[in-house]
């Protein structure tokens, strides 16, 4: 099962409930020879790290790793076999062992879960202490419909993920990214020495009218070029939902968004004009510069396309980035006066290819946004009125340390 965020604290919910549940099932309501509720409060209480913000927050720390192996190999290899050795090897534990084989494999890379039962089930071996004499088969109909109810549970929570299917499209869509990167570049880098080219040839014997005019379209040549590079950037980091860099440096909110908007390619004077930046309150956030320039460029990109769709000229105003604080943190908020977004899609635009551009889109763009500001902690929402425009808010947790 491919890790989130969500899927860590289910996990962690599942954990809790699930020990404390089958504690009163296996020690109360249908009694088998050997149940310690001691252990099963243990067990339990190996799921409240997986809903600690400190654990689920980055899933690729160190600590969210060992964290979630250490509970996995805990409570499903040693903890399942050790109750199997002292029940004897009952049919009820001899079908939960089953169930905890599945569910391990389920739950991590199959080298790891290869390690982990042969490790977990020997040591539990080693630890318990068989009865002297045969424990008495307690099996009824009612044992094997709860262990079979375990088992249904844990493969609808573990079936619910979709998490297979979108890493092999975000693969896919990475080497396909990689592939039109590595070809686009090349006649680019090409066009862009024609620029030169041009501008040296305008040195030489060109009357003074002609050579502004080649001069000129030697810029509009290069910034095409840039242009088309800096698209190419983006769709590669759109992509690259996975493999977020964890670089991190204390950034001003205002020159981040000025420089931003600044560099951004526009494809014409009216619509640079249309966008305004307000600051009111300036602030310092800790982050990955490169990333967040990044969002900040998708956010105006989205903007731009809604205010393309509406079918209007841009006007000044009509994007409006404001830099400030609310209600303890701070925020940029990037408004605009397009088409608007359905309230039925608002709920599901940062899903993984989820497009509102009628195919026009990736649909990776608002998940590389809130995965980004998800890395440090902030939050991403958005309220839109259909045909009145949207707003994007991106609130950050402050940096107060000195620098």
């Amino acid at each position: 099962m491919h890790p989130s965020r969500a899927r860590l604290q289910w996990l962690g919910i599942f954990t809790v409930l699930g020990h404390l549940t089958f504690a009163w099932i296996w020690g109360y309501l249908i009694p088998q020879p050997f149940e310690y509720v001691g252990l099963r409060l243990l067990n339990a209480s190996l799921g409240i790290p997986l809903l600690l913000p400190a654990v689920h927050r980055d899933l690729n720390s160190r600590l969210t790793v060992w964290t979630f192996s250490a509970v996995c190999w805990l409570q499903l290899p040693l903890f399942f076999s050790w109750m199997y050795w002292m029940n004897g090897g009952n049919s009820v534990w001899f079908s939960s062992m089953a169930c905890m084989v599945v569910i391990y494999y389920h739950l991590t890379d199959w080298r790891l879960a290869t390690l982990g039962a042969l490790t977990g089930i020997g040591l539990s071996y080693l630890l318990a202490t068989p009865p002297t004499q045969p424990l008495p088969d307690t099996t009824t109909g009612l044992d094997q419909l709860v262990v079979l109810g375990f088992a249904w549970v844990s493969s609808i929570m573990l079936g619910a993920s979709s998490a297979n299917l979108r890493r092999t499209r975000l693969i896919n869509v990475l080497s396909t990214m990689g592939v039109m990167a590595h070809e686009l570049r090349t006649p680019l880098a090409t066009v862009n020495l024609m620029g030169d080219v041009l501008r040296n040839l305008a040195q030489h014997d060109v009357p003074e009218n002609k050579r502004k005019k080649i001069e000129e379209l030697s810029t509009r040549l290069q910034n095409l070029v840039r242009s088309m590079n800096r698209q190419i950037d983006t769709q590669i980091s759109n992509a690259q939902l996975l493999r977020l860099p964890r670089e991190r440096s204390a950034i001003q909110a205002a020159e981040l968004v000025h420089e931003v908007v600044g560099s951004y390619p526009y494809r014409s004077s009216r619509e640079r004009d249309c966008v305004q930046v307000h600051v009111q309150n300036d602030f310092c956030f800790v982050g990955s510069r490169p990333l967040f320039a990044q969002v900040l460029s998708n956010l105006i990109k989205n903007a731009l396309h809604s205010l393309a769709s509406a079918g209007t000229a841009p006007q000044p105003g009509d994007l409006r980035i404001q830099v400030g604080l609310h209600r303890g943190k701070g925020r940029i908020s990037i408004a605009d006066q397009g088409v608007g977004i359905p309230h039925e899609q608002q709920t599901r635009i940062f899903e993984p290819f989820y497009s509102t551009q009628s195919g026009a889109g990736s649909g990776l763009g608002l998940t590389f946004c809130k995965n980004v500001v998800e890395t440090v902690n902030g939050q991403i929402s958005v309220h839109s009125e259909p045909t009145e425009g949207a707003t994007f808010w991106v609130d950050l947790p402050l940096d107060t340390t000195p620098h």
